[in-house]
């Protein structure tokens, strides 16, 4: 059974990058309008921004909530608590590496983010206290000391562990463009 959370957040990564609106804006853009009516809100966004009936109706339903605390969080806030907040920087440095490479979309998981392009290409997420795990999802990559092959059958082929900026070297971003690159 699928994820209706996970199609909900597909559903408005989708309509973001094809309006180049987030809930907020919609919120702001919706208040703006003067529009009382769901319909004519909805019809609004039909016509203002080409958005269809469904991905219309989902923007209105969700932008007439309140925003709590909790739906605006930062996901990476619940990934790196306590004793592994020290390795969020280490994360943000490997995704501004990712960054230079082109547009993808980061999908939070409960212990790590998994980065996409048309396909999974990689994940990373602490894996101890002191390191993180970079997961490769790259059919083949040449062998090297710091790549851990991962036998058939989970989402990424090869993974590495990362615990301090100099992991962030050019055997590193070489691997992580493999992947990128395939990912499509």
């Amino acid at each position: 059974m699928s994820d209706p959370n996970a199609a909900l957040q597909t559903q408005l990564r989708n309509i973001e990058t094809k309006t180049g609106h987030n809930l907020a804006s919609f919120r702001q853009l919706l208040a703006a309008s003067g529009l009382a009516k769901h319909g004519e809100k909805r019809n609004l966004l039909m016509q203002t921004l080409g958005l269809g009936y469904g991905d219309a109706n989902t923007v209105v339903t969700l932008a007439s909530q309140d925003p709590t605390p909790a739906a605006e969080a930062d996901p990476l806030d619940a990934i790196y608590t306590g004793p592994k907040a020290h390795l969020r920087p280490l994360h943000e440095a490997v995704i501004a590496a990712i960054n230079a490479f082109g547009p993808y979309e980061i999908a939070p998981k409960k212990a790590n983010v998994s980065l996409r392009r048309k396909k999974q290409f990689a994940t990373l997420g602490p894996a101890t206290k002191d390191v993180l795990e970079l997961g490769l999802n790259v059919k083949q990559l040449p062998i090297h000391a710091r790549l851990k092959v991962i036998p058939p059958g989970g989402m990424c082929q090869y993974s590495t562990r990362l615990g301090r900026p100099e992991d962030i070297d050019a055997d590193l971003l070489a691997w992580l463009r493999a992947a990128f690159d395939a990912a499509g």
